[in-house]
């Protein structure tokens, strides 16, 4: 479905640009405008959830629990890092921020969830980073998930899935903790939390409507190496930032995505993660969905979690990296099938709720592949393509001015989104000098261009894969992490949420 409603909208408007210039040129107008409005909507919704977010890292959350009496004492925190070839450096970090944290540690447990297919090296880091950090947790587990287990791809949910399973059985089972007393967090090896994390998810977890049929999401903050990064990553790395701060004061509609938790007892009773589809992150949230026949929504947290841009030693490697990147995340329109397939039959969830969900799924893919295209290109086809007629007319005088007035009034909220994003950025190196933060917000102007490159393109063709099938289907690709000894440096003189 999203490839042909895609590639439909390639072929329709040329085709129509020709046959019927005068109504493209209106329905492009349309779309201009109606977009414009969207952003100025979205984008007070991410100013809502950014100011939340920002009252909520001044909150010391465990001494808000302690004063609520809501019995915190009981909850147990089971952390699983899916980890493939990682270097030390940023395993190291990651584990640091997380002994680190205002929480008590013996409430919380680790599994370090390494591939077997990883090799010695990626055991060795394993086994140094459990000598540094063994003991200080309630438990510290390393698992190794088999490599080529029927049924499977290798990628992060079966690898989650081996290690969650593990986790029951080694370490929950013999402490005879209660599952519904252990909330699962799974985090990229290079999540690094904020000192409250865990006191926060607690007592969102205890206050919530029903804990027990909620995923919790954080904001997911790309900046860890956010100053080794080039700008048309830097620039992408902050829009799903964004969409996830849109969705958190837009709740009825947020799913999860890349960092997340969920209670243990559900993860138990839903059986794990697929392990023979690629778009973890966000799959788990629709496993649940249907295993509770729709009782299953996704809680924000309205604080974040921070993790590295794409970051190669070259901009070539860089730039295929991100384009990489993007296009295993647009695979998730994979999940539109799975969704929409398990709504046939199912009597339990009401008929607008499918709709609703249907409808969320569909424009969401969609316009992630083609509105780029229709913004930035199709406002010209009806004066190229629409004859000496249409030329002579004022509409195709006009197009152009009104298209780019509708967008240059857009921008504000563009140019207002750079400006916001410089307060998410990590402590400052040595060497950035107050001119760097003008070129830093003069870089947005590049945002059509990064978008329709690194963002429309890579959709376009994880779609039109899907739809394939066959060989041309993706497996999960892991993107490469690394880290200099000056980044290192950098991210342990301050965390990202005190900058915040």
């Amino acid at each position: 479905m999203p490839a042909t409603m895609a590639w439909a909208t390639f072929i329709a408007l040329p085709l129509l640009s020709w046959k019927l210039p005068f109504w493209v040129a209106l329905i492009v107008i349309l779309y201009d405008f109606s977009w414009f409005l969207r952003i100025i909507y979205l984008y007070l919704h991410l100013r809502v959830s950014f100011n939340k977010m920002r009252a909520y890292l001044k909150v010391n959350w465990l001494a808000k629990l302690k004063e609520s009496g809501v019995g915190f004492q009981d909850i147990y925190h089971l952390v699983i890092l899916p980890m493939y070839r990682e270097p030390h450096k940023i395993v190291h970090e990651t584990l640091t921020k997380i002994m680190e944290a205002n929480y008590p540690r013996d409430k919380i447990m680790i599994v370090l969830a390494t591939e077997g297919r990883a090799g010695e090296e990626a055991a060795r880091t394993a086994l140094d980073v459990q000598g540094e950090f063994g003991g200080h947790f309630l438990r510290f587990a390393i698992t190794e998930h088999p490599f080529g287990l029927p049924g499977e791809i290798p990628g992060k949910g079966s690898n989650e899935s081996w290690a969650a399973r593990e986790a029951k059985e080694k370490i929950i089972d013999p402490l005879g903790l209660p599952y519904e007393k252990v909330i699962v967090s799974v985090f990229d090896v290079d999540t690094q939390i904020a000192p409250e994390y865990f006191g926060r998810l607690t007592y969102v977890f205890l206050n919530c409507k029903n804990p027990q049929r909620s995923s919790f999401q954080p904001v997911p903050l790309f900046v860890n190496n956010v100053y080794q990064a080039p700008a048309f990553s830097k620039i992408i790395s902050f829009f799903p930032t964004f969409w996830q701060m849109m969705q958190q004061s837009r709740f009825e509609q947020l799913c999860t995505f890349s960092s997340q938790a969920m209670p243990f007892k559900a993860l138990v009773e839903a059986n794990y993660w697929d392990t023979d589809l690629v778009s973890e992150d966000a799959l788990i949230f629709w496993r649940f969905y249907f295993r509770y026949d729709g009782d299953w929504r996704a809680e924000p947290l309205y604080y974040p979690v921070s993790m590295d841009a794409n970051a190669a030693p070259t901009l070539l490697r860089t730039a295929v990296n991100l384009y990489k990147q993007q296009r295993r995340w647009a695979w998730g329109s994979e999940g539109i099938s799975y969704v929409f397939t398990r709504y046939i039959g199912n009597k339990k969830i009401k008929l607008k709720e499918k709709i609703f969900w249907m409808y969320i799924l569909l424009e969401g893919y969609y316009s992630w592949a083609t509105a780029p295209f229709i913004i930035l290109i199709a406002g010209w086809l009806p004066i190229y393509l629409g004859g000496q007629v249409f030329n002579a007319t004022i509409l195709s005088f006009n197009l152009p001015k009104i298209t780019s007035y509708i967008m240059t009034l857009a921008m504000f909220s563009l140019a207002t989104s750079a400006f916001l994003s410089t307060t998410l950025l990590p402590t400052k190196p040595g060497w950035f000098k107050w001119y760097h933060t003008f070129i830093y917000i003069l870089e947005w102007a590049l945002v059509p261009v990064i978008l329709l490159v690194f963002s429309a393109f890579p959709a376009v063709e994880a779609q039109t894969r899907l739809a394939l099938g066959g060989r041309f289907r993706l497996g999960f690709w892991v993107t490469p992490k690394s880290r200099s000894e000056s980044e290192a440096a950098l991210i342990s003189a301050k965390t990202t949420s005190k900058s915040v």
